[in-house]
């Protein structure tokens, strides 16, 4: 039995194909019901989609869920990079989940989006507003203030995203070697079951799957803030409600005031709340964040 059938028992495989160019095929796990309201979940760095194998039992019986490899990652195509890493652009990556939920048959949705997942549900919001009609955002604060309000204590505990956007090959020369370092690093290890946790180091030993994951950090510190300091030239910004969840233990709880940031980004009304783990919430307290979604979501 693979990971993904003891993970995602009754979910269906399917490998989509996106209407983007390059077109991309995204590998996406969907639960047995099509009649509930479909929810798109979208993880992040350096995970895959499994880390959502504990939330999904709490939201099975009230939602549809998709579950999608961002390109990049996991099973999911990894592109060149293109001028500018534009092939990486959350942009791109929204474009992505748009074509998914459209192939799908799914017009309007809710979306939760984890780390990396949270900006291309951030750039989903923005570019395709009457499509997503709440968004939940975890442990993250908009990428464009998290670059302007760097400081030293940020850039020591996120070292990562000034390490990953390096030019090719160093960051993923590294990666390959080691990969279980990174969530040693990230104080991973615990969190996850030994069988997740090595999917995702299979992932990162990847040289394909590395290189994707470098070009997501490339795109987030160059075509990504031009697209959002375009946006906020524009005054285009989320518009329906949003929730921020984020752990005590980390950086954004320390650094940054997460609700007052997506309220600089959004029309409506941004709610908070702060959660007793760190990071990786999914996969740390999925109990709690699965009541957090039910909560928020229902209408």
């Amino acid at each position: 039995m693979s990971i993904y059938s003891s993970a995602y028992p009754d979910f269906t495989s399917h490998s989509i194909p996106t209407s983007t160019s390059p077109s991309v095929n995204i590998h996406t796990l969907i639960s047995p019901s099509s009649t509930k309201p479909p929810l798109l979940l979208i993880h992040g760095f350096p995970q895959n989609n499994l880390i959502w194998h504990l939330i999904a039992p709490h939201l099975l019986p009230h939602y549809t869920l998709i579950i999608p490899d961002l390109r990049g990652y996991g099973q999911s195509d990894k592109p060149p990079a293109g001028e500018n890493h534009a092939n990486y652009a959350k942009s791109a990556m929204a474009s992505d989940m748009a074509a998914l939920m459209t192939h799908l048959g799914h017009e309007k949705f809710y979306v939760c989006g984890h780390d990396r997942g949270g900006r291309v549900a951030h750039k989903l919001c923005v570019d395709y507003p009457e499509r997503v009609r709440k968004v939940m955002m975890l442990d993250i604060c908009p990428t464009l203030a998290m670059y302007e309000k760097t400081n030293m204590a940020f850039a020591s505990a996120y070292w990562h995203w000034f390490f990953l956007i390096q030019p090719s090959p160093v960051p993923e020369t590294f990666m390959v070697q080691n990969p279980r370092v990174w969530f040693q690093q990230k104080k991973y290890e615990g969190v996850a079951n030994e069988e997740v946790l090595e999917s995702y180091v299979k992932c990162v030993a990847d040289r394909e799957t590395a290189r994707g994951m470098c070009e997501d950090y490339r795109a987030a510190a160059t075509v990504d803030l031009e697209e959002q300091r375009e946006d906020k030239e524009r005054g285009r910004k989320i518009r329906c409600p949003v929730k921020v969840v984020w752990g005590r233990e980390g950086v954004i709880e320390k650094m940054f005031d997460a609700v007052g940031e997506w309220r600089g980004v959004s029309e409506g009304v941004v709610e908070g709340e702060v959660v007793d783990c760190g990071h990786f919430i999914p996969e740390e307290r999925p109990e709690v964040l699965g009541k957090c979604i039910l909560e928020f979501f229902k209408e």
